[in-house]
C-alpha cells in the first residue's frame, strides 16, 4: 500500500521550501523503500530550490543521507529489509561504455526508481540527485543502496553520500595523491576539508588550505592542514609556491569551482603537476588563458564527479576507517537539525559557520 510520509520540497526557483506530505508508492521490482535517519544539506540541494539544476519543479530535497531498508520490490538481491545503507546517486549500470571499459566511475547511465513519488493530488516530483531523502522515507533503486556497518552513527555515514565523498575522493582517486606529496586546496568548505581529510590519509606531507575566510582554518587544520593561506591577504599562487620550495604543489585542488580559483590552482602547480576540478562551476561561467600556458606545462588538468568513486567499494572503506580512528568524519557534522529546519540550514550554510548541517530522523 502507499504510505503517506513527510517530505521538504521546493515548489519555484527561489521560493523558501516547504514541509508538506508526500506519497510514497508501493516500490517497483528493483526498487527499495528506506527509511531515512540522517541526510546532510548540502550546497547542491540550494542549486536545485534555486533552479540552478533543472527545471523540474517541484523537487523533492535531500541526497546524502544514510538509512535502514524497509521493504524491498519483488526482484531485489542487493539488499534486504533491516539492512544500514548510505544512499549513493552513482548506481552504475554495468553495460554502458565506461563500465565495460573498467572504468565505472564514469557510468552516467545510472539507475533511479522506477515510480515517482508524489504530492497528495497527484504531482510527481523529482528527486534531488534521484535520491530526494529530506523526508520519513524515501523511494531508491536497489542499487543506489551500499551497506555499511550498521553500529555507524547515520548523521556521519550519510555525509559519504555526496559531499565527503566528493572531496575526499577528488585527492585519494582523481588526484592520485602519494606519500610524501605536496598538495594545495582551493575553498575550506565541507568538500574543500574532505579532500584535505583524503590528502593526509594519502600520505601527503604538505597540506595548505587556502580560502578567504580565515575561521575555517581551524577546521582545515583538525583534518590535516599543514598550512594555511588567507587569500584576501595573499597572492595565493606565490604563497603556495613559497610552501613548496619554489616550485608549486604537486596536486592542486579547486574545490571552489570558479574560473580565477581554477586559474589559481593551474599556476600555482609545480610543473607536470595535477590540478584537480571538484568544485560546480555554473554554465554561464567562462575561462579564458594562453593555450601556451597548457603547452608549455604539461602535467594533468582532471575533473572529479563525485569523487571518481564507487560506492560499493569505497564507502564500506571509509567507514571501516572511521571507526578504526583513522578518518575523522564525526568533525564534518556542525549541527543537527529537524526537517523543519532545512530553509534555516541554507541560510547557515552561505554564512560558512557549518561544515555540514545534518537533518536528524
Amino acid at each position: 500500500m502507499p504510505q503517506q510520509v513527510r517530505g521538504v520540497i521546493a515548489r519555484s526557483p527561489g521560493a523558501p521550501v516547504e514541509l508538506v506530505p508526500i506519497v510514497l508508492p508501493d516500490p517497483g521490482p528493483r526498487d527499495v523503500v528506506v527509511k531515512v535517519q540522517a541526510c546532510g544539506v548540502c550546497h547542491t540541494d540550494l542549486t536545485y530550490r534555486e533552479g540552478g539544476i533543472n527545471d523540474e519543479f517541484p523537487f523533492l530535497l535531500g541526497h546524502e543521507a544514510a538509512g535502514v531498508v524497509e521493504t524491498v520490490g519483488s526482484a531485489v538481491t542487493h539488499v534486504e529489509p533491516g539492512d544500514f545503507v548510505i544512499l549513493n546517486w552513482r548506481a552504475v549500470c554495468g553495460q554502458c561504455r565506461a563500465c565495460k571499459r573498467g572504468r565505472p566511475w564514469y557510468c552516467f547511465d545510472t539507475f533511479n526508481a522506477s515510480v515517482p513519488m508524489t504530492l497528495e493530488d497527484g504531482t510527481e516530483l523529482t528527486p534531488a540527485l534521484g535520491i530526494g531523502a529530506f523526508a520519513d522515507k524515501t523511494l531508491v533503486h536497489e542499487g543506489q543502496c551500499t551497506k555499511v556497518d550498521p553500529d555507524t552513527d547515520p548523521a556521519v555515514a550519510g555525509l559519504l553520500g555526496c559531499g565527503v565523498m566528493a572531496g575526499l575522493g577528488a585527492a585519494v582517486n582523481t588526484g592520485n595523491v602519494g606519500r610524501g606529496d605536496s598538495v594545495a586546496v582551493l575553498g575550506c568548505g565541507g568538500v574543500g576539508d574532505a579532500a584535505i581529510a583524503g590528502a593526509r590519509l594519502a600520505g601527503a606531507s604538505t597540506i595548505i588550505a587556502v580560502d578567504t575566510d580565515a575561521r575555517k582554518f581551524d577546521w582545515a587544520r583538525e583534518l590535516g592542514a599543514t598550512h594555511t593561506v588567507d587569500a584576501s591577504a595573499a597572492d595565493p599562487v606565490e604563497a603556495i609556491q613559497e610552501l613548496t620550495g619554489g616550485f608549486g604543489a604537486d596536486v592542486v585542488i579547486d574545490a571552489v569551482g570558479r574560473p580565477e580559483t581554477w586559474k589559481q590552482a593551474f599556476y600555482a602547480r609545480d610543473l607536470a603537476g595535477t590540478v584537480v576540478l571538484v568544485g560546480v562551476p555554473t554554465p554561464d561561467m567562462k575561462l579564458e588563458m594562453p593555450l601556451i600556458d597548457f603547452f608549455s606545462r604539461g602535467g594533468s588538468l582532471k575533473s572529479s564527479w563525485y569523487g571518481d568513486c564507487l560506492p560499493e567499494r569505497d564507502f564500506p572503506m571509509l567507514i571501516d576507517l572511521y571507526r578504526q580512528g583513522r578518518l575523522p568524519l564525526e568533525k564534518f557534522v556542525t549541527e543537527r537539525i529537524g526537517l523543519d529546519a532545512v530553509d534555516r540550514a541554507f541560510t547557515t550554510m552561505h554564512s560558512g559557520a557549518v561544515l555540514r548541517s545534518v537533518v536528524v530522523l
